[in-house]
């Protein structure tokens, strides 16, 4: 049985968010607290498997919560978050300080739509609950990065487009990976990360503030270049096409029918129609199986893949898929992503 406690100031949330999680027999609610004081004092007494917790929260907010929870006695901690850019920024900050996902807060709103997260809320906490807390990535933000990798070769890169899938748990480890990368990285990087469409903005520019390449989210007209990373926008995909003398970015609503916007496996599947054996895939944490059949696609092509390795993911289904169909070259921890992208430029 998993144990769930919620933290929430607001009355309806903790009902609504208690009453989803309680229609599943493997799950219980074991409290509900209404500030972070309260819920810290909670974890304490109760020992919950999982919290569900709010960000702004009288007495104690949800961040502060967050440190000590992670200080004293880690365990998978989903935020509650509103889909504004000052909510995103702030849960993009506690999942810097360790918590392993959000989930939306506009259900508060309209009622019809918490059956629509319903499931997704009961899937999303026991996959979580699961995880050792020694998965999680912790990045501190920093200006500088972190020691430079370079390549093993010399010359001109056989492989110059990076493209990654990424899914639950990603922001720190997308930033832990990109602010490893030195500013004269021989590839352009293109990312799909599932995030909703206020989050990627800040998300980009949280990315920039941190890594010596240069981040920004995707627009159409962009023009592909080395030691730029491009992340697709929440609710939309990218795809790369490739011209004469340069490759575009091209942002896009098409497929309207994937099952993920951004789609890991349309992006992937653009970059090996666009430029073949000269792309490398990386699929990271994330559930299911998004970036598979675009992984396929490019190995066909003769690009390479990697996978970030079960231990060090927050979820590991993106990269078990590719692992399970045989279509990863490396299996990489994620302190060595950064690291054996760079070599594999140059195989």
């Amino acid at each position: 049985m998993i144990k769930v406690l919620v933290v929430d100031d607001s009355a309806f949330m903790r009902k609504a968010i208690s009453t989803m999680l309680d229609k599943d027999p493997g799950i219980t609610v074991v409290g509900v607290a209404r500030n972070g004081q309260e819920g810290l004092d909670m974890v304490r007494e109760l020992n919950p498997d999982v919290v569900t917790m709010d960000i702004e929260m009288p007495k104690m907010d949800g961040l502060t919560a967050l440190r000590h929870i992670m200080m004293e006695s880690p365990r998978p901690v989903l935020m509650v978050s509103s889909l504004t850019t000052e909510g995103a920024e702030a849960t993009l900050k506690a999942m810097e300080l360790g918590a392993v996902d959000f989930i939306p807060k506009q259900l508060s709103k309209v009622s019809l739509d918490i059956i629509k997260i319903e499931k997704d809320l009961i899937e999303r906490v026991k996959t979580v609950a699961m995880r050792k807390m020694r998965h999680v990535a912790r990045p501190t933000a920093r200006k500088k990065p972190a020691p430079r990798v370079r390549p093993r070769a010399d010359g001109r890169p056989v492989r110059d487009v990076v493209a990654i899938g990424v899914s639950t748990g990603g922001p720190p480890v997308v930033q832990k990976i990109l602010s490893s990368l030195p500013a004269d990285f021989p590839a352009g990087i293109v990312i799909a990360q599932h995030m909703p469409a206020a989050f990627t903005g800040p998300f980009a520019e949280r990315l920039n503030g941190v890594s010596e390449i240069t981040v920004k989210e995707a627009e159409t007209g962009d023009i592909f270049r080395p030691g730029h990373a491009y992340v697709a926008p929440g609710g939309r995909h990218i795809v790369l096409d490739q011209k004469v003398s340069r490759i575009d970015v091209v942002v896009t609503d098409q497929p309207s029918d994937a099952l993920y916007k951004p789609s890991a496996n349309v992006l992937i599947s653009s970059v090996a129609a666009a430029v073949g054996k000269r792309g490398l895939g990386v699929i990271l944490t994330g559930m299911g199986n998004d970036g598979c059949e675009g992984i396929r696609d490019l190995k066909a092509r003769g690009g390479r893949a990697l996978a970030q390795s079960d231990s060090t993911c927050v979820v590991y289904g993106m990269p078990k898929a590719i692992v399970d169909e045989s279509l990863a070259d490396e299996i990489v921890d994620l302190d060595d992503m950064a690291e054996s992208i760079m070599a594999n430029l140059y195989k």
